[in-house]
Formats: C-alpha cells, sequence, structure tokens
C-alpha cells in the first residue's frame, strides 16, 4: 500500500505511476452476483456450458462494467490518501476495454496520476487506471478516472 501523507506530497505525484494493487481473481460467483446486481444476464457471462460450445473464449468472460466498478476498489487497496471529509467519484473522462477478463483470472489495476488540481474546498485527481490480467498480453480496462476529495 502506498502511503500519501499531505496533499504537498500529493501535489509531486502528477504524470508518475503511483501505485500498483494487489492481484484479485475474478470468480465466476463475482460474475453471477454483478450480473444480478445489473440485470446483465448475457449467456456469455453466466452460461459456462454454452460458452464452452459457443463463445470464442471457451469459457464466461466478466462483464466490462464489472471490471470498471471495480477501479474505486482497486485504488483504495493500493493507495492512502490523506485523511479527508468526503471522497467523490466525479466520473469518467474515457474508458476501453481492450481485452476480455475469463473467469478464474486475476487481475490488477496500475495507477498512473495523470492530472490533479485544487478546487474549492480541495482537489481533483485524473487517475490513468490500467488494469491487466495475469498473463494477458494486452490491458483488460484502461480508464481515465476523475476523483474528488473535499477537506
Amino acid at each position: 500500500m502506498r502511503q500519501i501523507a499531505s496533499l504537498a506530497e500529493l501535489l509531486a505525484l502528477p504524470g508518475q505511476e503511483v501505485a500498483v494493487s494487489d492481484w484479485l481473481q475474478i470468480t465466476q460467483e463475482r460474475i453471477n452476483q454483478f450480473a444480478q446486481a445489473s440485470g446483465d444476464h448475457q449467456w456469455i457471462h453466466v452460461d459456462a456450458a454454452r460458452c464452452r460450445q459457443e463463445s470464442p473464449y471457451g469459457m464466461p468472460v466478466a462483464h466490462g462494467f464489472l471490471t470498471l466498478s471495480l477501479l474505486p476498489m482497486l485504488l483504495a487497496t493500493s493507495i492512502a490518501f490523506p485523511p479527508c471529509k468526503l471522497a467523490v467519484n466525479y466520473g469518467l473522462n474515457r474508458v476501453r476495454f481492450p481485452a476480455p477478463v475469463l473467469v478464474g483470472q486475476k487481475i490488477r489495476g496500475r495507477m498512473l496520476l495523470q492530472a490533479l488540481e485544487e478546487i474549492e474546498g480541495g482537489v481533483q485527481m485524473v487517475w490513468e487506471v490500467t488494469v491487466e490480467a495475469e498473463d494477458g498480453t494486452k490491458p483488460v480496462c484502461v480508464a481515465e478516472l476523475i476523483l474528488r476529495h473535499y477537506g
């Protein structure tokens, strides 16, 4: 876990890879829970038997939005920020899913702080998060995540 002790330390980090998360295994149970929560029960995610017969991957793949939804957790488990009163997920600038996440694969996030600016009452950070799969040749997700920390 990368410890960032102060705003001054954070202000020195734009343009740098700040942290790499631990590996997280993507299980069929997690995929099924996401399908239930999101209402996206497309067979390529939840029907292993059909995937073995019809999918180009031969097994289920995680929803792209499941991978995307893990970004805040990957960030929070790899970087300890200076204390703040409120942290807000402000949105995304760009998201791409260059490769699938196969059931059973492990993923991790690489966090590069692209930009940081002071805003009224806090700071806004733009993180380029590259999610890679263990033994993968391409990233499974690349996203610009905008976070705001207040007070």
